[in-house]
């Protein structure tokens, strides 16, 4: 008879005890990245000229991340560097109604071992409409533009268009000399 009335108690406090509450506590946010991911492009041996043979800087593609009047550029570059005598010197960004310099990222050495490269600068200071033309610019001892340039906004997106813009090549800011 104990045994049937301690089992009874010990049945009786086991069904009173209540359960253990289960918290959902929602899952953290992501973190947001300090910097952005530049856009991974495979290494391939590129060597592009224009029509004359004349060697040049061509973009491959660009990332932007941010918001208006602060953006960063991630610009992916192509060009036929063979050392300080010839490298792609910088990339730009410009209005493209206007043609007036909005941004600048000097590339302080050549690429050689590394192409195609990718580059970020930033804060380019344009609206998500706004229409802009982003360029490479060779230097070296025959410092040129003449490459593929990606035009379009942040909210349309960017294609490859016919480079309208004037010559900027003597707009500051301007590399003042090249490392390797």
């Amino acid at each position: 008879m104990h045994r049937v009335l301690y089992l009874f108690l010990v049945l009786t406090i086991t069904a009173c005890t209540a359960a253990p509450e289960i918290v959902n506590t929602p899952p953290a946010p992501a973190p947001v990245p300090d910097t952005i991911t530049e856009p991974v492009v495979d290494s391939i041996v590129t060597s592009p000229t224009d029509a004359s043979g004349l060697p040049v800087a061509d973009l491959v593609s660009v990332a932007v991340t941010g918001e208006a009047g602060n953006y960063t550029f991630a610009v992916t570059i192509s060009s036929a560097d063979i050392g300080c005598e010839q490298y792609a010197d910088w990339w730009e960004v410009a209005d493209a109604q206007t043609g007036k310099l909005l941004y600048r990222r000097i590339l302080a050495h050549s690429h050689v071992n590394e192409q195609p490269f990718t580059r970020s600068g930033g804060p380019v200071p344009i609206q998500s409409d706004q229409a802009v033309i982003i360029r490479a610019h060779m230097g070296g001892i025959q410092s040129h533009y003449g490459g593929q340039v990606l035009g379009g906004s942040v909210d349309g997106g960017f294609q490859f268009v016919v480079d309208s813009l004037p010559n900027l090549d003597m707009v500051q800011p301007l590399p003042t000399g090249c490392t390797f």
